[in-house]
């Protein structure tokens, strides 16, 4: 089962990072992915350590952006890739069998390859204009979303990403989207966790489950 609400950590140090992924712990955050950008490979495994020790205390699940070397070593319950990591079916033959692949879309065609790579859950994004990250894909909206999930029939979560905020939820998961991935607005304000756990649970009698 995949958590619906999904922390992905932000701050201006790695010290900041860490210092978030508790806060976002603390509040409830059932899920916190760990990116850390322009980064050396021996620092973001320190840092994912701790970011670790924090999430196990608080029996948060922690995913690794990019890294699932770091995500194995660390044994973390699973790695996030980008369009630009390596493929799925690669880091799959070097973690763990229990730990999840998360990969990024932003096409029904990025989706359905991603499904055929059997990934655990997919983010589509982004969903609109995030002011603090470049957006090189195009921006999906409600409309794009409902697009491809018209389209798209599968078991597989979808998370909807990008500058979300808590007046969209009802709406986003409205389109068959099975949870959000959140930065800006829960680091903005750690309290607010607690009401996007009460909105994506209110609109949704049963949790999205998914094998692996």
């Amino acid at each position: 089962m995949i958590p619906k609400l999904h922390y992905i950590s932000q701050g201006n140090s790695p010290t900041e990072h860490l210092e978030n992924i508790q806060k976002a712990c603390s509040a409830g955050t059932e899920l916190v992915q760990l990116r850390l950008k322009n980064i050396s490979e021996k620092k973001c495994l320190k840092i994912a350590e701790e970011a670790r020790e924090i999430t196990s205390h608080f029996q948060t699940r922690l995913i690794i952006n990019g890294h699932y070397k770091i995500a194995k070593k660390v044994k973390a319950d699973g790695v996030h890739l980008g369009k630009s990591d390596v493929c799925p079916i690669i880091a799959r033959t070097h973690i763990y069998t229990w730990q999840i692949i998360g990969s990024t879309a932003n096409t029904l065609q990025d989706c359905e390859t991603l499904i055929s790579k059997q990934v655990d859950y997919i983010s589509l994004s982004p969903f609109r204009i995030s002011k603090n990250k470049e957006n090189l894909s195009q921006v999906l909206g409600l409309k794009g979303y409902q697009a491809i999930l018209d389209v798209l029939k599968t078991d597989t979560p979808i998370i909807g990403v990008g500058d979300i905020v808590t007046k969209d939820v009802k709406d986003i998961l409205a389109t068959g989207i099975s949870g959000i991935g959140v930065s800006d607005e829960i680091t903005r304000d750690f309290n607010i966790v607690k009401l996007f756990n009460e909105l994506l649970s209110a609109s949704s009698t049963e949790e999205q489950r998914h094998t692996f």
